[in-house]
């Protein structure tokens, strides 16, 4: 009796079949999903870009710190809901539909922080970092929240 690890079929093409193709169905499904969840991910950026009043953007090329913290900030806070989304979705549509509801409510989050801890945009307008990583936790809570919720 030879070992299986001696044995040249274990080389055969056909005892590896199964594995090969849930790999071969598996993976471009997965890219496919994680694809769809970036763009969205792309989109909820350049929607908050779009409806903030400071352009952060404009700012950090400035160099100002405390608007790359918060921007980070908000795109993480996208991410998180976002992949909590992609993995309780079994199909692109439901990874779409989702997924838009997520950033929606965290775009709603995002003004409701901003408003419940007024006058914290505008000092992170005036570059104060302390300000943007107290803003920035408290979208992230915000997001760790809504992903659980996601997660039901």
């Amino acid at each position: 009796m030879i070992p299986d690890f001696l044995n040249p079929e274990f080389l055969i093409p056909e005892a590896l079949r199964p594995e090969f193709q849930a790999f071969g169905t598996g993976f471009p499904v997965t890219l496919l999903h994680a694809g769809v969840t970036l763009l969205m991910l792309m989109i909820g950026t350049a929607v908050y870009a779009f409806l903030t009043p400071y352009k952060e953007i404009n700012q950090i090329r400035d160099g100002n710190s405390a608007a790359a913290v918060g921007f980070g900030g908000v795109i993480i806070s996208l991410a998180i809901p976002l992949a909590t989304s992609m993995s309780a979705s079994t199909s692109i549509r439901e990874i779409v539909i989702w997924g838009g509801a997520t950033i929606l409510l965290q775009l709603f989050v995002f003004r409701i922080v901003d408003f419940l801890l007024s006058g914290l945009p505008e000092r992170i307008n005036d570059g104060e970092v302390s300000a943007a990583v107290l803003l920035v936790a408290a979208k992230l809570a915000g997001a760790i929240i809504l992903a659980a919720a996601v997660a039901g």
